[in-house]
C-alpha cells in the first residue's frame, strides 16, 4: 500500500466538443495547466469509443479483453492523473450505455465526443504521482510523493 497526503487544490471545468477526442482533450488541458496529481470526472455521450473491460483471464501480466462501440452512447466516468515520461498519464474508468447495453471499463486509445461531455479536474496539491513500470503485473501502475514523506 502506498498513502501520500495532500489538499485539493485548484479546480478546472472543461467542455469537450462533438467530434473532439476526449483523452486528448484532457491530456492537452492537464498539460497546459500543470496539474501532476488529481480527479477528473466526467459526464456525457461518446459517438464512438475503445475500452478495456477487465482481463481475458485473471492471470499476472493481463491480456486485456478489447470493446469497442459507437452509434452514441451516454457515459459518466472517474479517472486520476499521474505522469510518465514527461506526459499526463489517464486512467479513466467510465460506464458507457446505449439502450439496454451498458459497458463499463477502462477508456483507452479512442474517445470521441458526442454532442457535448463535461469534464471537472481536482487538483490534488502537495503530492506528486508518477506511473511506473510494474514487474508483478506488467503495466505502468502509479507511485505517489507528497511533500511530507522522506
Amino acid at each position: 500500500m502506498q498513502c501520500a497526503e495532500g489538499r485539493p487544490g485548484r479546480i478546472f471545468i472543461v467542455r469537450i466538443d462533438h467530434g473532439e477526442d476526449l483523452l486528448g482533450v484532457l491530456e492537452q488541458c492537464i498539460r497546459e495547466k500543470e496539474i501532476h496529481c488529481g480527479v477528473i470526472q466526467v459526464l456525457g455521450a461518446l459517438g464512438a469509443g475503445k475500452m478495456v473491460s477487465g482481463p481475458e483471464e485473471m492471470v499476472l501480466p493481463p491480456y486485456p479483453h478489447w470493446e469497442d462501440f459507437n452509434g452514441g452512447w451516454e457515459m459518466i466516468g472517474l479517472g486520476t492523473i499521474s505522469w510518465s515520461d514527461d506526459r499526463p498519464h489517464i486512467h479513466l474508468h467510465s460506464a458507457a450505455g446505449k439502450g439496454n447495453r451498458t459497458l463499463t471499463g477502462c477508456l483507452r486509445e479512442k474517445a470521441e465526443v458526442y454532442i457535448v461531455t463535461e469534464a471537472v479536474i481536482t487538483e490534488i496539491s502537495g503530492v506528486q504521482s508518477v506511473s511506473c513500470p510494474d514487474r508483478t503485473t506488467g503495466l505502468s501502475l502509479p507511485r505517489y510523493h507528497s511533500g511530507n514523506d522522506p
